[in-house]
């Protein structure tokens, strides 16, 4: 997405809420979620292991399990209008489509590339194979030479030889995998993709030349991503912007040199120097004390409380509405640190790195 321009709506999600029933309790794993996602645009999900993060992507695909409910919410998608060039036309309601609508709209406009590509790929089945049954049965008029042309550009596209069409993918390195799932999810050019960690096995060589096609290729082809991983420090220098999950909700929304800035939620910031780096002032990692709660019983007031260094009263009582932060940033954040009815100026970065310090020098006594 050009920096500075507000792009049309690929897709907008209202009030998206959704459980796990089980024997053992309802897991509420998305609560009330909301968020748009722009046309060309990356749009990082991030957060701890069990956040929602990738439920919330999967729910708006409509590729949850059996065992999952959405109760709430609606997911509109804005089709291109091809006649009238990057416009979005009348949108539709995805979780209220027919199974038949819905699988007419998979892979021709929204496809998903995940985490692990062994598993996502057929193991009986060349390249070349795979990528012809999607063109055959979703473009039945295309020739039998069209889609051979096809096959080769799409493994041109992602940086793999044509000549590896014939290969089956236990023949293939993990990177060429995971390019090869990118591959067939760009096969019918959809509109959207969804990428669940895509990168997440691989080493940081190849992970580097995957992110770098993958922004190529959006540049190229300005179809939007909803990019998911725990990695914030990967975000930062991936995504347009970044929407940060905890315990099932949105706790900060900012554009990617926004929340590298100054991220306002103490839970960005643990996670933003949960690492050390590698350039600069040296510089010891935080880390955030303790385990994300039990989706079955949250904490009342605000889940991340009993984690975080900051927390007073109101934190354990209330909790607290996703807000534009009231100094004129465009983040929103939620968090009572800023809001004015509790705290009459918000913190800086430095209260809240001083406060972590003293949480992590206190559970080491």
């Amino acid at each position: 997405m050009i920096s500075g321009q507000l792009a049309p709506p690929a897709l907008d999600v209202r009030g998206l809420s959704v459980d796990y029933i089980s024997e053992r309790g309802t897991v509420h794993a998305v609560s009330d979620v909301s968020f748009t996602l722009r046309r060309g645009e990356v749009l990082g999900l991030a957060g701890e292991s069990g956040s929602g993060k990738s439920t919330l992507a999967y729910a708006a695909a409509r590729l949850l399990p059996e065992s999952a409910v959405i109760s709430a919410g609606e997911a509109l998608y804005y089709p291109a209008r091809e006649e009238q060039g990057a416009g979005a036309g009348a949108p539709m309601n995805l979780l209220s489509l027919s199974t038949k609508e819905l699988r007419r709209l998979r892979w021709s406009d929204l496809a998903v590339v995940f985490q692990s590509a062994m598993n996502a790929l057929n193991p009986v089945m060349s390249l070349g194979a795979q990528i012809d049954d999607v063109l055959q049965t979703r473009r039945p008029r295309m020739r039998g030479r069209e889609r051979r042309e096809r096959a080769h550009e799409l493994l041109r596209l992602v940086g793999i030889s044509p000549e590896r069409i014939k290969s089956y993918p236990h023949e293939l390195s993990g990177g060429m995998r995971q390019r090869a799932g990118i591959a067939l999810a760009l096969a019918l050019s959809p509109q959207i993709i969804i990428m669940d960690e895509p990168t997440t096995a691989l080493d940081v060589v190849v992970q580097r030349e995957i992110l770098g096609e993958l922004l190529r290729l959006r540049e190229q082809l300005e179809f939007a991503v909803i990019f998911i991983t725990h990695d914030l420090s990967l975000l930062l220098e991936l995504a347009d912007r970044v929407a940060i999950m905890y315990a099932g909700r949105l706790v900060e929304q900012a554009t990617q040199r926004e929340l590298y800035q100054m991220p306002r939620h103490p839970y960005s910031y643990g996670l933003i120097n949960a690492f050390p780096k590698l350039r600069g002032p040296r510089h010891t990692a935080v880390g955030i004390p303790g385990s994300p709660p039990d989706l079955r019983t949250l904490p009342p007031g605000c889940a991340f409380h009993p984690r975080c260094p900051m927390a007073f009263d109101a934190c354990r009582s209330v909790t607290p509405e996703l807000r534009r932060v009231s100094d004129g940033s465009a983040q929103l954040v939620a968090c009572h640190l800023y809001d004015p009815a509790y705290r009459p100026a918000p913190p800086d970065t430095s209260e809240i790195a001083a406060g972590y310090r003293a949480l992590v020098e206190g559970s080491r006594r």
